[in-house]
């Protein structure tokens, strides 16, 4: 024990040098940084004229309003009612940011489970889901489906994948 001790204190007392690996990544391994007069002048431009090329790329920050028309050519319908026939409806099923039908679909479990979700309904959700249930056993020749609802997050859950029926239901309807 005695010796081990007095090799490490040796050891610690000696300044070891060990051969440095030049290791590019590394932090230690790189230049210092060195005065401002040593760097080359860079100028900086408020708005260039290149700059409208480059805004076209970026996202835009906020979805534009949709621009009423008789027919649009992807097929796309706007909704018939607004927030102030909310009141008068039994339930709402209330448009994404992107103003599509917030009909989804989830799959778990590698894609073995699918379950079709409706989310932002506001009001009578009991009553949605007694349609969505109707409408999905006549598309399965009246057999019964497992239907869920989530009052507290506004959203109801079908079990299988009936995107397609749900949303033009809800299209239909005029949401």
């Amino acid at each position: 024990m005695a010796l081990l001790q007095k090799l490490l204190k040796e050891i610690s007392t000696r300044s070891l040098r060990l051969p440095v690996s030049a290791r590019y990544s590394s932090y230690l391994s790189s230049d210092q940084v060195q005065s401002i007069d040593q760097y080359p002048e860079v100028e900086i431009l408020k708005n260039p004229p290149e700059w409208k090329y480059v805004e076209r790329l970026l996202p835009k920050p906020v979805v534009p309003k949709v621009v009423h028309k008789a027919e649009y050519p992807s097929g796309w319908k706007p909704p018939a009612f607004t927030v102030a026939d909310i009141d008068k409806l039994e339930y709402f099923v209330a448009r994404s940011r992107n103003h599509m039908v917030p009909v989804y679909l989830e799959t778990t479990f590698r894609g073995q489970r699918r379950v079709t979700v409706v989310r932002h309904v506001q009001g009578n959700l009991w009553q949605l889901e007694k349609e969505i249930r109707e409408i999905v056993e006549k598309a399965r020749n009246g057999r019964k489906c497992a239907t869920r609802v989530n009052e507290m997050s506004g959203q109801v859950r079908v079990h299988g994948d009936y995107v397609d029926i749900v949303r033009e239901h809800l299209k239909a309807k005029g949401y």
